[in-house]
């Protein structure tokens, strides 16, 4: 068993890690963290996510210099789904000390630092890590997620957005100089726990932000190799992504090399469902896939993909790197 912590476990994606780890039949889990500060330090996992309530009632420890401590010398595997300055101060402190990280915020996404001042607001410092983190998207990344220290989980909407395309991009399938559009719409969880007026519930109506100048845009880009152009919307429900791909094909691309495309990409892979009909919110919230389904019109192509932003956008793919990494079967503990 590999004592495993989360540290940033207070929030919605540190909750789904917490039960997946705890449901992990080769982990162990062994300390839910929050910064030293934290309002939430002390307080009970469960008092704070009740539908845990009698199956994950540990405490809520401080990153203090005990509990870094404590992990330094007893752990086996970090998580952290800390904000991304954040990781990017504590990730190199575990990673110098041997251990394993998986980072689930964008601090190591994209290796060139001046992504981060443009992006991120802040300026890097760890590019020995920037360098040799792998990127965690599981179904197109194994041999670097196994052999690598760090790994940085990737965002939500990139999540959604590179399962639909890189089949089209590797067979390279997509007109050339065609920018794909990705209209994603995600639940109001993606936005956190923290408090604030335009995310909280009752203001939120379906509308678009972020144009021309959301981070996930050029983490798409770069992990695709191709530009895109990519509108977020926040959605009135609680969790999931849909993003709906429109696409111009090649001259002369085929409705049998698409669907070809796709079935080679994903053979093997359990954890993205090519459903054959468009998906849905519904189908995939709670769950740790990706559903993807296509539509062509002569040299046009609709692409929809469906995933839960906590899960497959974050928590569950985390444990599919986990068990890349350590060799566990890619869906243990997740289905």
């Amino acid at each position: 068993m590999l004592n495993t912590v989360i540290v940033g476990a207070s929030g919605y994606a540190g909750a789904e890690l917490a039960a997946l780890v705890q449901n992990h039949p080769q982990l162990k889990l062994f300390g839910l963290y929050v910064s030293a500060g934290s309002q939430d330090a002390h307080k009970r996992f469960s008092s704070l996510h009740p539908q845990w309530v009698g199956a994950l009632d540990q405490p809520l420890l401080p990153l203090d210099e005990d509990g870094m401590t404590r992990i330094l010398t007893q752990a086996d595997l970090v998580l952290l789904a800390t904000a991304h300055e954040v990781s990017a101060e504590l990730a190199p402190k575990f990673l110098a000390k041997g251990l394993p990280v998986f980072d689930l915020s964008g601090a190591f996404r994209v290796k060139d630092q001046g992504f981060y001042d443009s992006f991120y607001g802040f300026t890097h410092q760890s590019e020995q890590w920037l360098d040799q983190a792998a990127y965690g998207l599981a179904e197109w990344n194994a041999d670097a997620i196994a052999s690598a220290q760090l790994v940085a989980v990737p965002g939500c909407y990139p999540t959604a957005s590179l399962c639909a395309l890189k089949p089209l991009q590797q067979d390279g399938l997509i007109a050339k100089g065609w920018q794909p559009i990705i209209n994603a719409v995600s639940g109001v969880s993606g936005a956190g726990r923290k408090a604030a007026i335009n995310t909280s519930f009752c203001e939120v109506s379906l509308n678009p932000y972020g144009t021309f100048n959301h981070r996930h845009q050029p983490e798409i880009s770069h992990h695709l190799g191709k530009e895109v152009l990519f509108q977020p919307h926040l959605g009135n429900y609680v969790r999931g992504i849909l993003a709906t791909i429109y696409v111009q094909l090649a001259d002369g691309v085929t409705p049998t090399q698409v669907d070809q495309a796709f079935l080679k990409a994903y053979e093997g892979k359990p954890l993205v469902r090519l459903t054959g009909q468009m998906p849905s919110i519904r189908g995939v919230a709670g769950t740790p896939y990706c559903d993807i389904a296509w539509q062509q019109q002569g040299n046009m192509l609709v692409v929809v993909s469906a995933i839960d932003n906590l899960l497959k956008g974050a928590a569950s793919q985390a444990m599919q790197c986990i068990n890349i990494k350590f060799g566990f079967e890619p869906a243990t503990g997740l289905i």
